[in-house]
């Protein structure tokens, strides 16, 4: 064979290879899968649009409350007005939150898949981001609604309404549980970039 030292005939030559390569081969011999799916910058590709599904959401978490707070102090004393625009705000978290949730489970069941990560290490960090997904799922469509529904009820200016009216006792119940639910998602987050991490430092 070209470029290869004389030796006997029939002699066989053992050919090292880098670890995390030799890994993803025998991976993809044992699941019958071409081996240039699991090519060193296939899972660049995927670790680095894991990265940014988890920043997109993590960040927008992080922002959130910091923008509603100067929302209601520049437009104050019209919390009317400062309500409508934090609540459009939070739809388009919500948005951001699923779409980023969907995308980094998908990846990592793919790394995991890959063999990107060892052994079962993806699946802690998406037991936490389906529940991050359920928690955006229920704030979405049945916190925000009920909430709306009791402005309507209230006479669509909550702040308006009597501290003793129905309407605003119960539209600050789900006021307070829609924060608590933002900080659960936040908190199951940093949680699972932590899991991510661990799974790296783990990874063949």
């Amino acid at each position: 064979m070209k470029g290869m030292p004389p030796g006997l005939p029939g002699q066989r030559y053992a050919v090292r290879l880098p670890r995390g390569k030799e890994a993803s081969l025998a991976f993809a011999a044992r699941s019958g899968t071409p081996a240039i799916l699991y090519s060193s910058p296939m899972k660049t590709v995927v670790r680095t649009l894991l990265y940014l599904s988890l920043i997109t959401w993590l960040g927008a978490e992080i922002f959130f409350p910091i923008v509603a707070a100067i929302t209601f102090m520049t437009l104050q004393p019209d919390t009317h007005t400062a309500g409508a625009i934090v609540g459009h705000l939070l739809h388009i978290l919500h948005g951001m939150g699923l779409v980023s949730g969907m995308v980094a489970t998908a990846l990592l069941a793919l790394a995991s898949g890959w063999g990107i990560y060892r052994g079962r290490t993806a699946i802690p960090p998406m037991a936490l981001l389906i529940a991050m997904i359920g928690l955006t799922l229920y704030s979405q469509f049945g916190v925000v609604p009920a909430m709306e529904r009791d402005r309507i009820a209230a006479g669509g200016r909550i702040d308006a309404a009597a501290f003793d009216n129905p309407s605003r006792i119960h539209f600050e119940i789900l006021h307070n549980r829609s924060e608590h639910v933002e900080e659960a998602v936040l908190l199951l987050g940093l949680a699972a970039v932590a899991l991510v991490a661990s799974a790296e430092s783990a990874r063949p």
